[in-house]
């Protein structure tokens, strides 16, 4: 044995630096044991109840055949048994494919089929949804009292020895090209991403959260179980409910309050009627791109607290730039970004060299927040993950002072109301009908939204009308996905470059 091999670590010493969100909520239940973990409209689960109702949950999904690695699908909405599931999972070793119920029938099939789960766990009302897309064959629970009762009677289960880099959780985001995209994240990664809420957001230890937004977003998920390795209270509420927002942060302190585009001027306009009275928030919002700068500072006026200037994705976590806050009653013309902390960034050009300050570059970063590529996504994750590092498909520019500039986009993205629209997705389905000829979606910015989906549409038939071209949709795009209005063009009139490429943004000034 040679003097320095001496030195490299034994097994023993490797097994010790593994961690696991299953693991490491049983700590935190030993340490935290009767503070409420889980509080959905006054039903409470204390870390002690939790611990003990996810390890039985645990039991359930060995008793149901499924093992390390396998996926269960979860269609529900909010509530407190979503987040027991979750810990469980983590404890066995299950990746929960997190099933976004506003997607149509068919782009949810595909979300499904993907993934391949072995069991699916839904709330009673999506039953027929399983039913209407052929997924009734697959293993069903479905959550309510039943289900509590059976698993009250199985012996918990305690955290499994998991290495790190295991799959937690699988969050879909919008394709490029079609369909969804799987985006699974680690253990490593979603322990990274609590750190990084601590680092980013300045949050106290033990700091609570309002888990309003889907469940199957990353602002709720990663944030519900970050919290729940803090000692904190996650507050599960279902969906945008604004009376009980009030409750709670009139009587909690609450760490980071999400706001969505969308709802950021109507809630600061409740709230500022309601005379509400914050307990103390640290910091509220998200994405400040898409939200009107006057509803922003309303918001920080009548939260008494700052505005998250946020830039992450799901497959990166808060990272690469949320490091940065707009202060109360500020009404900001530029919005720069701050690097954040655990994230090494690079701007690059089309061959991947890094440009000059100042310049625009693709946002390139690798650090522990990021997951672990999409799901059955062999040549995306190749060309996403070239070179070492993770291509976002954002453009920013480094000012001076060392923060960060955004620019555009190198994948054209509609970002409506805190969801991603890939046009390609939409026009795909437009495609479908046969009295189009040709069909373009772009962007139009929109006071409520940020920006909403616009379809310009060739047809050689004088008698197809904008509403047919929207019923076409109904079943094929969720709501949010569907262009909000129809333009008729004739194909001469589409500005091509000289490669015959669609600018889409010459189409975009004609929507000004």
């Amino acid at each position: 044995m040679s003097e320095i091999s001496k030195y490299f670590p034994t097994p023993d010493v490797l097994s010790s630096g593994q961690a696991t969100i299953g693991g490491l909520f049983a700590s935190a239940a030993r340490a935290h044991a009767d503070v409420v973990a889980i509080d959905e409209a006054g039903r409470q689960y204390s870390y002690q109840e939790v611990d003990d109702l996810s390890g039985r949950f645990a039991s359930l999904l060995r008793e149901m055949g499924l093992g390390i690695g396998d996926r269960v699908g979860v269609l529900a909405r909010n509530c407190a048994e979503y987040l027991v599931l979750e810990i469980a999972a983590a404890k066995y070793g299950v990746i929960v494919a997190a099933l976004n119920w506003r997607l149509s029938d068919r782009e949810l099939s595909h979300c499904i089929d993907l993934v391949t789960p072995k069991l699916l766990i839904v709330q009673r009302e999506y039953q027929v949804v399983l039913k209407n897309i052929g997924s009734s064959s697959i293993p069903t629970l479905e959550f309510g009292m039943d289900l509590l009762q059976q698993v009250s009677e199985l012996p918990p289960l305690a955290p499994a020895a998991l290495d790190s880099e295991a799959g937690l959780v699988i969050l879909y985001t919008s394709g490029t090209t079609g369909m969804p995209k799987g985006a699974l994240i680690s253990h490593r990664a979603m322990i990274a991403r609590a750190a990084a809420f601590v680092s980013d957001l300045n949050l106290e230890r033990g700091s609570n959260f309002v888990a309003w937004a889907p469940l199957f977003h990353m602002a709720s998920t990663d944030h519900s179980l970050a919290t729940l390795l803090r000692g904190g209270t996650v507050f599960v509420v279902d969906g945008y409910q604004p009376e009980q927002f009030m409750e709670i942060v009139s009587a909690h302190r609450v760490g980071w309050f999400v706001l969505m585009p969308g709802m950021v001027g109507e809630f600061a306009a409740f709230c500022s009627e309601k005379g509400l009275k914050p307990k103390g928030i640290t910091v509220c919002g998200a994405m400040a791109d898409l939200v009107p700068r006057e509803e922003i500072a309303a918001a920080t006026r009548a939260l008494s607290t700052p505005y998250l200037n946020s830039f992450g994705a799901t497959e990166t976590g808060l990272p690469p730039a949320t490091a940065c806050t707009i202060d109360i009653g500020q009404a900001p013309h530029r919005l720069p970004k701050k690097q954040s902390a655990f994230t090494e960034l690079r701007l690059v050009d089309p061959q991947d060299k890094d440009v000059a300050a100042g310049e625009p570059g693709e946002v390139a970063m690798r650090g522990p927040t990021l997951f672990s590529g999409y799901w059955r996504a062999e040549e995306t994750n190749k060309r996403d993950f070239r070179n070492g590092w993770f291509h976002l498909g954002d453009v920013m520019r480094r000012n001076a002072d060392g923060t960060l500039e955004y620019v555009d986009r190198v994948k054209y993205m509609i970002k409506s109301g805190g969801e991603n629209i890939y046009p390609a997705e939409v026009e795909l389905v437009l495609a479908q009908n046969p009295l189009v000829s040709e069909a373009v979606v772009v962007r139009r910015p929109d006071p409520k939204w940020g920006e909403v989906p616009v379809a310009f549409v060739v047809s050689e038939d004088s008698t197809l009308t904008e509403q047919q071209v929207l019923d076409a949709c109904q079943g094929s795009l969720a709501r949010y996905k569907q262009p909000k209005n129809v333009i008729f063009i004739a194909a001469e009139e589409l500005p091509r470059s000289t490669t015959g490429k669609i600018q889409r943004h010459e189409l975009e000034k004609r929507l000004q």
